[in-house]
């Protein structure tokens, strides 16, 4: 059997196992999401308990960027060498590892420590994941597959808001960070349940890139272009998100609520995220990648606003939902978008690089806003900053980025 035909053979028999690897991927997206979930609740809870300041609060936030950015990097490389899957259990068996280890912790410099490593793993199996789901699915049904991957995000923020609201006030954040820890059990099955990308597993060896060379293929003649534009659209997407989303029960008890009402707000504007993403999945096959990152992203930006400066409780809660909704759904557009623009031998790199960058903006975002809120910048000047940001990723889009609709992977 040819290697085309192997090839031909593999793509047949994970066309009928989609959903199950939709479920098995989508499982470990949300523990993923689970502990970014939990850990906007924790730092609410630690600055009570810890009598932490506002730049101690922003420094866990970021932290756990950093070692995202740097999971991110070194994962996606790993992946175009060993595999998809193999870099898929690794990453989750160390954030979820690490997440439980955290509830020991007494200290904040231990607990930055094992955030830095927790963000590691959890850098590193998102696009792993996506670029796995990627290449198994065929180009018709692609998009819509992958942003469903991403409503497993929503999935795993709305049981991170349930038990942060029943567990955190009455057993305390340690207790949450344990559940954390689950994931870890669910490595083992996927060592024996999951397959890898058929189109790496065809892969030739003489195809696979070492990393120098996969780095000056991205920026080559052929993919210099999509590697600056999905450089700009993450750092923007990943600055705002993080800024806006893990300072967000924070910022509801500054506006004057409980921290139980805040968790409780937070909960209700979670649940617009499955939402945002079914949506998103619907229209990305009927308008194509660009349409939804440009609508959702400007819708984002809107919400932000509105949200930055809402003075009643009722506009408070509609614009975070529409926030939540709207940032979702891009976010869902974006994990497609990604491995889309890069041929097999390079799209963890591609991917894992484009999301490393992205990450930088996930260390500054926290850490602008507590410093702003140091300096007693007003919560509506630095929610516009993320509109703005915003902006800047859907014109990028627009102006510059390639449509990839139905586009067969190379």
């Amino acid at each position: 059997m040819s290697v085309y035909e192997q090839r031909a053979h593999i793509t047949n028999k994970k066309e009928i196992s989609t959903n199950k690897l939709l479920g098995i991927a989508g499982t470990g997206w949300m523990f993923d999401a689970l502990d970014v979930g939990i850990l906007s609740f924790v730092i609410a809870a630690l600055k009570v308990e810890w009598n932490l300041s506002t730049q101690q609060m922003g420094w866990i936030g970021s932290i756990n960027s950093i070692g995202m950015a740097v999971g991110a990097l070194i994962f996606g490389l790993m992946a175009d060498r060993v595999g998809r899957k193999n870099v898929f259990i690794l990453t989750l068996l160390l954030f979820s590892v690490c997440s439980g280890l955290s509830a020991f912790t007494t200290s904040l410099t231990f607990f930055l420590v094992l955030r830095f490593l927790i963000g590691m793993g959890l850098g590193g199996e998102l696009p792993v994941a996506s670029t796995l789901v990627s290449e198994s699915v065929p180009a018709e049904k692609r998009g819509r597959i992958v942003v469903l991957l991403e409503s497993f995000w929503a999935v795993g923020w709305l049981v991170s808001a349930v038990i942060s609201y029943f567990v955190i006030p009455t057993y305390g954040w340690q207790a949450a960070m344990i559940i954390t820890a689950i994931p870890a059990l669910y490595t083992v099955y996927l060592r024996m349940g999951l397959p890898d990308s058929p189109r790496f597993a065809t892969l030739q060896p003489k195809e696979k890139t070492t990393v120098l060379e996969s780095i000056a293929k991205l920026f080559s003649k052929d993919y210099a272009r999509q590697t600056i534009v999905l450089w700009i659209l993450w750092f923007c997407v990943v600055f705002s998100y993080y800024g806006m989303f893990l300072w967000l029960p924070s910022v509801m008890i500054m506006k004057g609520f409980s921290l139980i009402k805040s968790f409780e707000y937070v909960l209700i504007m979670t649940l617009a995220q499955l939402p945002g993403y079914f949506t998103a999945a619907w229209f990305i096959e009927k308008f194509g990648r660009k349409f939804v990152l440009v609508i959702y992203l400007i819708g984002t930006a809107i919400s932000a606003y509105l949200f930055g400066t809402a003075v009643s409780t009722t506009l408070l809660l509609t614009s975070g939902i529409l926030l939540s909704f709207f940032n979702l759904g891009a976010w869902g557009a974006l994990y497609a978008y990604t491995p889309e623009q890069y041929p097999t031998n390079i799209r963890g790199s591609g991917s894992g690089l484009a999301a490393a960058i992205g990450r930088v903006g996930g260390v500054l975002g926290p850490l602008l806003v507590g410093y702003l809120v140091a300096q007693k910048t007003s919560i509506s000047m630095i929610f516009m900053i993320f509109c703005v940001s915003v902006l800047i990723g859907a014109l990028t889009v627009l102006f510059v980025g390639k449509e990839t609709k139905r586009k067969e992977l190379i």
